[in-house]
C-alpha cells in the first residue's frame, strides 16, 4: 500500500511526527489489550482444566462407592466373600498345522458387503491392529449365517469358537439375566474366541431375523500365523541382501528382525533428508521411493526403489550423513532399525565392514552450503526498515554485549542472512579470542536442523563478520514475554528441539553450557533453533571443566560450588527452561545474583498448582543436585529424556525429518521479514581498530 503525502514540506515535516507518535500510542495500548486478552485466556484454560480434573477424581470416587456398593451385596446375598478371578490364567496353545489350504473357504462379496466389513474390523480395537493383507484374507475367508428371530448365537459358560460381524438385523447381549447392549449392523461380537479357547462371558440371542458373517479360529488364526511367517521370510532376505549384514548369522538377523519397527509414509513425505545425520536402516516393504540429490542447487533425480530394496544401511555403522534424500511416492511401508537399536542388539566386531567408495567419499565430502567461497563482504547489503520511525534505515535484529546482529540480503542469491558484528579490541579486552575462535570452527563443522548455520565468516581492522542462518520467527524470549507462559504444546514441542540439539552436540563431545530463551531462535516454520555458541566447549567422557560462566539462573549447582562440570549441566539447564516455558520465569530468581546462586544450591523446586504431574516429574528429574543421578545423564543417555511421558506425544523421527507441523507457528506474526523482531536504532559508531593479529586465520 503507498500513501500519498502532502506536498509541503512545512506541513510534511509538523504532521508526519504527530501520526506516527499517535500511532505508536494506538500500537502499545493494542499490544497491552493483547497481553491481558492472554493472560485471561491462559487463566480460562486453567480453570477449565481444573474443573475437568475435578469432575474426573468425582466419577472416580463414584464407581469405587458403587463397587463398594456391589461387593456388599453381594456378600450378603451368598454370605461368601467376594474374589476377584485372576488376570493371569493359563491359556494353553493349540497346535496350528504348518500347510493348512484356506483357500477352499473363500467367500465372494459384494463392494457393499466387503465395505461394511472392512469398516467393522477397524474401528474394533482388537482387529483393527491387523494389516491390510490380512484384512482383505479376512474379508474372503467370512462365511454367512442367517439366524431366524429368537435364536441364540452364544450361550454364556460353553466354550467359544467363533468370531461375529452383523450384516443385517438386531441382537440382545445379556449377561446372568441382565440385558447388556444391543448389536446391530457392523457391530463386532466374539472376537476373544479367535484368540484361544475360553468361555463365553455373555449370552447373544437373536432379536429379530439375523444374518451374520462367521470366522472360525482356525482359519483366523492360520492367516495371521501364515501371513508373518511370510513376512519374516521375505524381511530375512531382504536383510542378507545389505552387503554390511550379510555375513551375519540367521539367528543375528532375527534379533535385528526382532528390534525392526514397521513405519508408514504417506505420498510426497520425505523420509530421510540429504545432508541430514544419519541413524536409521530401513527397508522398502510396500510402494516405491524417489532417491533425488542436490546438483548445482537443484534436485537431481537419482532413481526409484521398490518392494525389497534398503537404504541407509552404513548409518548402522558409522557416523555420516545422508548423502541423498528418499521421499514416498504413493504411500509408503517400511521396516526400520535405528542405530542406537542396533548397537545394543549386534555387536560391531560381528559385522564385516565394506567401503562402498563411492558412497562413502559422497558423504564425507564437504557440503557447500549457503554463499559461495567466492563471496566477500562487500556482497552483503543492509536490509532497510520500509516503515516506522526507523524508516530507511538498516535492520538490527539484536544487540548484545559483543556486537550487533544485521539482517542483510545477499544480491546474487536474493536470500536473507544474519550478519553477527563483533568489535575486535572488546574480544581482546574480554580476552575472548579463543572462544570466537572455537565458536566459529564449531558452526562451520554443525550440520544440524536444531542449530543456527554458520555461512561464512569474514575481518576487517575493526571487526569479525559471521555470515548466519536468518531466523525469521523471531527470538523464543520475545514469544515468550508476549504470551506470558507458553500453552503445554508449545513447551512440548520446543524443548523437544532443544533435545534434539543436544543429542547432536553431546554425541560430539560439545558441552553447550547457554541455554536460555534467549538463545533460541524460530525458523520460519517455527521449528526452534539453538545460537551463540560463545560459552560451549569440547569435553571428552569423563573429563570435567572448570569454568565459571553461563547465566546466573541456568548454572547448576556443581558450576556453582566449583566441583567440576561436565554434560550434565546441559540436563540441569534443560529443567530450568522448560519450568520457564510453563510458568514465565526460571525456578530460581532473584534480582541478586547470590540469591539466585543460594536458591539453586538449597534445590527446593516449588511449582505452580496450574502445572501438570508429568511436567513436574521432568522438571525434578532434570534438577536433580547431584550431577549423577539427573535424568539424561544416567545408563541410558538422553533416551530416558526422549521417554519421559512429558514428551509422550512426540514422534521423534518426524521431528528430526521436520515433518511435524509446529504448534509455534501461531505465535510468529505475519509481515515484513524484520516483523519478529524488536526493533532498535542503528548504530553509526565505529569501534576502535585492532590490529594485534590474533584473527589472522580466522
Amino acid at each position: 500500500m503507498s500513501w500519498t503525502l502532502p506536498s509541503s514540506p512545512l506541513l510534511r515535516s509538523s504532521a508526519q511526527p504527530a501520526m506516527e507518535g499517535q500511532l505508536q500510542d494506538l500500537r502499545l495500548q493494542l499490544e497491552k489489550q493483547c497481553l491481558l486478552n492472554k493472560e485471561l485466556e491462559n487463566r480460562n484454560v486453567d480453570l477449565e482444566r481444573r474443573l475437568h480434573e475435578k469432575e474426573k477424581l468425582l466419577k472416580e470416587l463414584q464407581s469405587q462407592l458403587d463397587e463398594l456398593d456391589c461387593q456388599r451385596e453381594r456378600s450378603s446375598n451368598d454370605g461368601e466373600p467376594d474374589v476377584r478371578k485372576s488376570r493371569t490364567a493359563v491359556i494353553v496353545t493349540e497346535p496350528i498345522p504348518e500347510d493348512v489350504e484356506i483357500t477352499g473357504t473363500r467367500v465372494q462379496k459384494s463392494v457393499s458387503e466387503s465395505s461394511l466389513i472392512i469398516k467393522a474390523i477397524q474401528k474394533n480395537d482388537f482387529l483393527s491392529r491387523l494389516d491390510d493383507e490380512q484384512v482383505t484374507m479376512m474379508v474372503d475367508c467370512l462365511v454367512k449365517q442367517e439366524i431366524s428371530q429368537g435364536e441364540a448365537i452364544i450361550v454364556e459358560g460353553t466354550e467359544g469358537n467363533s468370531m461375529y460381524i452383523v450384516a443385517e438385523g438386531e441382537l440382545l447381549v445379556t449377561q446372568a439375566g441382565r440385558v447388556l447392549r444391543t448389536l446391530t449392523s457392523g457391530d463386532v461380537f466374539g472376537e476373544l474366541a479367535i484368540l484361544y479357547n475360553c468361555k463365553r462371558t455373555a449370552s447373544v440371542k437373536a432379536v429379530t431375523n439375523v444374518k451374520l458373517w462367521c470366522i472360525e479360529r482356525q482359519t483366523y488364526r492360520t492367516i495371521v500365523t501364515n501371513k508373518s511367517k511370510k513376512k519374516r521370510e521375505q524381511i530375512m532376505g531382504f536383510l542378507k541382501t545389505a552387503r554390511t549384514l550379510k555375513d551375519l548369522s540367521d539367528v543375528q538377523l532375527s534379533k535385528i528382525i526382532d528390534s525392526m519397527e514397521e513405519v508408514k509414509f504417506q505420498d510426497n513425505e520425505v523420509i530421510v533428508r540429504e545432508g541430514t545425520e544419519g541413524d536409521t536402516f530401513y527397508i522398502i516393504l510396500k510402494g516405491e521411493v524417489l532417491v533425488t540429490k542436490r546438483v548445482n542447487g537443484q534436485q537431481k533425480e537419482i532413481r526409484k526403489m521398490g518392494k525389497g530394496e534398503h537404504f541407509g544401511e552404513l548409518a548402522l555403522i558409522r557416523e555420516m550423513c545422508r548423502t541423498a534424500t528418499c521421499t514416498a511416492v504413493g504411500p509408503v511401508t517400511c521396516f526400520s532399525i535405528d542405530k542406537e537399536v542396533f548397537e545394543e542388539t549386534i555387536p560391531l566386531e560381528n559385522l564385516e565392514l565394506h567401503d562402498d567408495l563411492n558412497v562413502f567419499e559422497d558423504a564425507m565430502a564437504p557440503e557447500k552450503r549457503g554463499p559461495s567461497s567466492c563471496l566477500h563482504l562487500k556482497d552483503f547489503v543492509p536490509v532497510l526498515y520500509q516503515e516506522g520511525r526507523y524508516l530507511g534505515e538498516p535492520v538490527t535484529l539484536g544487540v548484545g554485549g559483543f556486537g550487533r546482529v544485521e539482517l542483510v540480503t545477499c544480491q546474487q542469491q536474493g536470500k536473507y542472512y544474519a550478519l553477527k558484528r563483533i568489535s575486535k579490541k572488546h574480544i581482546v579486552a574480554k580476552r575472548q579470542e579463543e572462544h570466537v575462535k572455537f565458536e566459529k570452527r564449531i558452526l562451520q563443522e554443525i550440520q544440524s536442523d536444531f542449530i543456527v548455520r554458520l555461512h561464512a565468516g569474514f575481518r576487517d581492522t575493526r571487526y569479525i563478520y559471521m555470515v548466519m542462518e536468518f531466523c525469521s520467527g523471531g527470538e523464543l524470549w520475545t514469544k515468550l514475554k508476549e504470551s506470558g507462559r507458553f500453552e503445554e504444546s508449545i513447551a512440548v514441542f520446543c524443548a523437544a528441539c532443544v533435545v534434539e540439539a543436544y543429542a547432536y552436540l553431546h554425541k560430539r563431545g560439545i558441552l553447550y553450557r547457554d541455554l536460555k530463551p534467549e538463545n533460541l531462535m524460530l525458523d520460519k516454520r517455527g521449528y526452534v533453533k539453538l545460537v551463540d555458541f560463545g560459552f560451549a566447549k569440547e569435553l571428552l567422557r569423563g573429563e570435567k571443566t572448570y569454568s565459571f560462566c553461563g547465566t546466573p539462573e541456568y548454572m547448576a549447582p556443581e558450576i556453582i560450588q566449583n566441583h567440576g562440570h561436565d554434560f550434565a549441566s546441559d540436563f540441569w539447564s534443560l529443567g530450568v527452561l522448560v519450568f520457564e516455558f510453563l510458568v514465565g520465569s526460571p525456578p530460581f530468581a532473584s534480582s541478586d545474583p547470590q540469591k539466585i546462586y543460594a536458591k539453586i544450591l538449597d534445590g527446593a523446586l516449588k511449582f505452580p498448582p496450574y502445572m501438570g504431574e508429568a511436567a513436574r516429574s521432568l522438571i525434578s528429574k532434570l534438577c536433580r543436585p547431584r550431577p549423577g543421578q539427573r535424568l539424561g545423564n544416567t545408563k541410558n543417555g538422553i533416551k530416558d529424556v526422549r521417554n519421559h511421558r512429558w514428551f509422550g506425544s512426540v514422534n521423534w523421527h518426524k521431528l528430526r525429518m521436520g515433518q511435524l507441523e509446529a504448534p509455534t507457528q501461531r505465535l510468529i506474526r505475519k509481515g515484513p521479514c524484520y516483523i519478529n523482531f524488536d526493533r532498535h536504532p542503528y548504530d553509526r559508531t565505529q569501534a576502535e581498530e585492532d590490529l594485534s593479529g590474533w584473527d589472522d586465520d580466522f
